[in-house]
């Protein structure tokens, strides 16, 4: 016979951790299952960031953040995340892609990963995020091995042409960077200015870069097309084309809800947001839970680390899970 968990949790980013150590402390026979690395998304962030939130607001199980400056970086996170999982010796299995779950006539889930691993369990949390799957810009060219939707560091674009696309913090602090590094930046943006969530501290110094000429921008503009030397705007003025030798398509991301539909979870086509109660986050599928930014569909900037991290504990400290 199979071993029976009281409860898989998929994804071990800040909420799927503080799920873990609530279930830990409730004395809960619990497994943590992660794709990728412990706080995948983390990792994969931008390796200078730092976060909007302070160290207090991210902190997880009670165990304290202390960070050298008024806000944690990437790489603070990451240790503090790491020394967590230490602490309470979380029980975490990585490299396990969940790529079904069902349930079975006990009301069991069993939980199948790509590499053919079982995992049955009584309830499910999910707690997998958005970050794996950016929106696209949906326009010709963008599959260019030139084009990612995804920021790592500056040194690679030294010397180079960079069309950054979007205008909330990811857009706004890669372009600061890749033009401190030594590149020629052109931002395009959507809209008539940045986004309102852009950091404070960041805000500023992008205007100002802006104002004094040294990035081009391109407001009330969107991407029409993407080639190997040019891209393609289309602004107030009409079309331009912009010579290029890399595209940052930097416009957000959303949540992939493919395994919860499997599992029969109802979800809204038009705002991604799985049918579930607010208040003990069950989705419609009774003892399959979602968690963090699955909450709130494509509207991802609603849930970040420090209310998402709320929704684990609450899960497993206010239902019925035993």
């Amino acid at each position: 016979m199979p071993h029976t968990y009281d409860v898989a949790i998929i994804g071990a980013g800040p909420t799927g951790l503080s799920a873990a150590i609530a279930a830990a402390n409730r004395k809960l026979d619990y497994l943590v299952l992660e794709k990728g690395v412990l706080v995948n998304s983390i990792f994969h962030f931008p390796r200078n960031m730092t976060f909007f939130s302070t160290a207090p607001e991210i902190e997880i199980g009670g165990l304290p953040f202390i960070c050298q400056g008024q806000k944690p970086t990437r790489a603070e996170a990451l240790q503090y995340y790491r020394r967590v999982t230490q602490y309470f010796r979380l029980n975490i299995k990585y490299g396990i892609k969940i790529e079904s779950i069902t349930q079975k006539a006990n009301h069991h889930f069993i939980a199948e990963s790509a590499n053919g691993e079982s995992i049955v369990a009584k309830n499910i949390i999910l707690a997998i995020g958005y970050y794996d799957n950016p929106n696209l810009l949906g326009v010709p060219g963008e599959e260019l091995p030139k084009v990612s939707h995804y920021y790592s560091e500056s040194h690679f674009y030294f010397g180079k042409k960079v069309v950054v696309v979007g205008g909330n913090n990811s857009a706004a602090e890669a372009a600061l960077e890749i033009f401190r590094a030594g590149a020629e930046v052109i931002l395009v943006h959507r809209r008539k200015g940045f986004d309102d969530k852009v950091k404070y501290w960041v805000r500023p110094d992008i205007e100002n870069r802006i104002k004094n000429g040294e990035i081009t921008a391109h407001f009330n503009s969107t991407v029409r097309r993407i080639d190997e030397r040019v891209v393609t705007v289309q602004t107030k003025d009409g079309l331009i084309e912009l010579e290029n030798d890399y595209v940052l398509a930097l416009v957000g991301y959303h949540p992939d809800v493919s395994l919860m539909q499997k599992a029969g979870v109802v979800v809204d086509a038009d705002s991604l947001i799985p049918e579930h109660n607010p208040d003990t986050y069950e989705t419609n599928v009774k003892g399959l839970y979602i968690a963090g930014a699955l909450t709130v569909g494509k509207e991802a900037n609603k849930v970040f680390i420090e209310n998402g991290r709320l929704h684990g504990a609450k899960i497993i400290d206010e239902t019925c899970i035993s």
